[in-house]
């Protein structure tokens, strides 16, 4: 159960921990619309591991003793946008998998719907919130794209507090057309401009989707009840902890955040980051709208 989530935590290599996750993944994020009226021949590029078999030209194979893949023209596609939750609660580290923490859980779960749009032909882009402000990745398509959105996520540390408004309003711009926001988070700030950001994105027709992660300890409320805590994103408040309080405001904090999405059709997936992250990526990318669930 533990084994992907260990090697989340023990290897730098995100491409290699997203095939990893990815083998035997066999369905995308949204059905193919590759086949069928509206599909015109483009041009040929060279293969990359992660493209479909079915789309190597194999007469131009024979020929050329190389792979090609045939890129196609499509009348409408899914932007994908994912959107990181890099924050100071992001670091939070797992208990019971040394050295894994939220941050780096949410950053391969993004990394691997990356890979599954590339490998359906969508254009993809991110969004990282940390330190007030919002990176922002314009949306492409292809393999050079999905290395760039690696980098990115590599690069990320948790750190400082979710952005304002303004600046989620201009960073989370993604065109009327109607495309798929997977949005990864704590969620530990609701309502918040996050929050409120995505809800605005639903009500645009977005298909907005909510991955909420925990550790184990938050989930169980098995924190040491003796020392005292420092809140890492509002001002550094130093709390005591108290398991029957923290119990009952988190359960309350999560059931209002549960009922939001669901008034407002936005999928919501609880998941603790000990998990097997192919578990919960499956869960994820089978998340419709009105459907809240813990994978």
């Amino acid at each position: 159960m533990l084994a992907g989530s260990a090697l989340i935590a023990h290897t730098t290599n995100l491409d290699l921990v997203v095939r990893h996750v990815l083998a035997g993944l066999g369905h995308g994020i949204h059905a193919g619309r590759e086949r069928g009226a509206g599909v015109e021949f483009s041009e040929y590029r060279a293969y990359v591991p992660g493209d479909e078999w079915r789309r190597v030209d194999w007469k131009l194979l024979a020929r050329a003793d190389r792979y090609f893949v045939r890129e196609a023209e499509r009348d409408s596609h899914v932007a994908v946008w994912l959107v990181l939750d890099a924050t100071a609660s992001m670091a939070e580290p797992s208990r019971a998998i040394d050295g894994l923490t939220k941050l780096q859980y949410a950053r391969v779960l993004l990394a691997c719907v990356a890979a599954v749009a590339q490998r359906q032909g969508d254009a993809f882009g991110l969004v990282v919130c940390h330190g007030e402000r919002a990176d922002f990745l314009p949306a492409a398509r292809g393999p050079r794209q999905l290395q760039r959105v690696l980098a990115r996520l590599n690069g990320v540390e948790a750190g400082g507090v979710l952005p304002g408004a303004d600046t989620l309003r201009a960073s989370l711009r993604f065109g009327r057309a109607p495309g798929v926001v997977c949005a990864a988070s704590d969620f530990l700030d609701w309502p918040s401009a996050l929050s409120d950001a995505l809800l605005r994105l639903r009500r645009m027709r977005h298909d907005v989707r909510a991955l909420c992660l925990h550790t184990q300890a938050e989930a169980d409320a098995a924190f040491d009840p003796a020392p005292s805590y420092r809140d890492p994103e509002h001002g550094g408040a130093v709390h005591r902890f108290d398991r029957d309080v923290y119990a009952r405001n988190r359960a309350g904090h999560f059931d209002a955040v549960t009922r939001e999405c669901r008034r407002h059709d936005v999928p919501l997936i609880q998941a603790r980051i000990e998990q097997a992250p192919g578990e919960v990526l499956r869960a994820w990318l089978r998340a419709h709208v009105a459907g809240v669930r813990a994978a």
